[in-house]
């Protein structure tokens, strides 16, 4: 199957009950699966191409995190958070009926994958993390977090497509049509006809509690479940990235997983994974 379905699973917060939606491809009777997590502003529809490459040999499955694209809204934001969303996955893997997957996950898709990982009895056999640790460089972290909340209205496509060219210019060269491709799918027109991002905004809301002693226990929690994950593992880092900084890479080589280690050169935060040299980095990890 070259082209995805769009199915949806209810998963449950402490606030209720939401929906989160994803893409499969491939055969659905495929016990082969690979679930890709995208980054934090970002949608399912960014692995469309890595997808296609990949969707004879595994059903892929990609979800759009909860908050985002087709996905539900959480009715208390304090809950757009790593834990809820691994909870999310889990329920996610029981629809799939997925004993093993292999991960691939971007940014939040990768610490995901990491909060997943490094559970006792967890089902990923293979991890990909794409420009992310559990050290995140903290002016980066502010940037993202900045422009999350940020009620951007435009009047047409192309201001708003300009606006996410700008704000992703980190992503490297891509084509006007990748261009496109990567901002259609992140825009949506309201109901007072103006284009808007496709998530709630409310994202932001977790982003403005945390506190320096919050951030300094959190990367305490992420480096111990970075260091309990026992898969193989390979980590892709721009070279450009401010995010994912090279002494934090280096640190990933020699814990936990000791992850083999991929730089990317003239791309920042973070690899788009829509070129075929990107595609076939990951294929070669994931297929051998």
């Amino acid at each position: 199957m070259t082209e995805a379905v769009v199915k949806t699973v209810q998963c449950i917060s402490p606030g209720g009950l939401h929906t989160m939606a994803y893409k499969e491809w491939g055969d659905p009777r495929n016990p082969d699966v690979l679930v890709c997590v995208h980054g934090v502003t970002r949608v399912s529809d960014d692995f469309d191409r890595m997808a296609r490459e990949l969707c004879d040999t595994y059903r892929v499955v990609c979800p759009d995190v909860v908050g985002r694209g087709r996905s539900g809204r959480l009715r208390n934001p304090q809950y757009y958070t790593v834990p809820q969303y691994v909870s999310d996955m889990v329920t996610l893997l029981a629809r799939l009926d997925a004993e093993i997957v292999d991960w691939f996950g971007t940014s939040m898709g990768g610490l995901i994958g990491m909060g997943l990982a490094s559970l006792p009895d967890n089902p990923i056999r293979r991890l990909v993390l794409n420009d992310i640790g559990p050290s995140i460089n903290g002016s980066a972290l502010a940037r993202i977090g900045e422009y999350i909340g940020q009620d951007v209205r435009f009047d047409s496509f192309g201001e708003a497509a300009q606006y996410i060219r700008t704000i992703s210019a980190s992503f490297g060269t891509h084509s006007e049509e990748e261009w496109h491709k990567l901002a259609s799918d992140v825009l949506r027109q309201n109901d007072e006809g103006k284009w808007v991002r496709h998530y709630d905004l409310s994202l932001a809301v977790p982003f403005k509690l945390t506190t320096p002693e919050a951030a300094t226990v959190a990367e305490q929690m992420l480096w111990a479940a970075y260091d309990a994950i026992r898969c193989p593992t390979l980590l892709v880092r721009g070279a450009n990235s401010d995010l994912l900084l090279p002494e934090v890479a280096q640190a990933m080589t020699q814990r936990g997983p000791k992850a083999r280690l991929v730089e990317l050169p003239d791309v920042g935060h973070a690899p788009t994974f829509m070129h075929a040299n990107q595609i076939e980095i990951a294929k070669q990890f994931l297929l051998g």
